[in-house]
This record gives C-alpha cells, structure tokens and sequence, in this order.
C-alpha cells in the first residue's frame, strides 16, 4: 500500500517537547517557513561520535514519511527511523546552554556537543 504524502502516519517515532513546539512555531513564523515545508528530523554521518542530527524545515521526498506531533508536521526518511525511535527533542534557554536537544534512546554514546551519537 503506497502511502499519499500529505496523510500524516499515526504512530509517531519522535516526541516534541512543549518548549521544541513553541520554538519552532516561531521560528517557522519568524523566518516565513512555507506552508508546505514540514520539520525533517534524521540523521547523517559525521559528528565526532559518527552521526550528526538534522533538523530543519524541508520538503517532503519520496522515501519520507510524514508525521503529526503536536500541531507540527515532522518529516523522516524511512530509512533513518531505526536510529530516531524513541528520541525526544527538546528546546532549552538556559545560561548555559541555548538551543535544541536530542534524547536518543538508540544512542550507545554521545559527545559533550550533544548534537553527535554513535548507535
């Protein structure tokens, strides 16, 4: 059965944050996002652990799936679930630290930067 891509999967491999939600609603307001653009969450290699994260505002492709988390539409390469399962994505502003966070459960390590994983 070949899934349309504009009809969101039910089941979702990541989870949004309240705080990751409210950020990236306004940076999708704040940087004109269009409509059709969805939040890509993956992975590639690289990072000094062996994979980095993506994140960012992208197209749906043909091997992506389409999900509904919380009001916003997260894209995923099929391929690169097996590494997201489970992960929670987080925004933080703190003194020390500022920006997105990636709880990984599939990740054997990560590094200090928090962007880095090996699986």
């Amino acid at each position: 059965m070949d899934m349309v891509l504009d009809q969101p999967v039910v089941t979702t491999p990541v989870t949004l944050t309240d705080g990751a939600v409210e950020q990236l609603n306004q940076i999708r307001s704040s940087e004109n996002i269009p409509a059709d653009y969805g939040l890509r969450v993956g992975v590639k290699g690289g990072g000094c652990s062996g994979f980095s994260y993506v994140l960012g505002f992208d197209q749906p492709e043909e091997q992506d799936e389409i999900f509904d988390v919380k009001g916003i539409r997260v894209i995923m390469n099929k391929a690169h679930a097996i590494y997201l399962l489970g992960m929670q994505i987080d925004f933080v502003s703190g003194l020390d630290n500022r920006g997105f966070t990636f709880d990984n459960p599939n990740a054997s390590s990560t590094c200090g930067c928090g962007t880095s994983f090996s699986a």
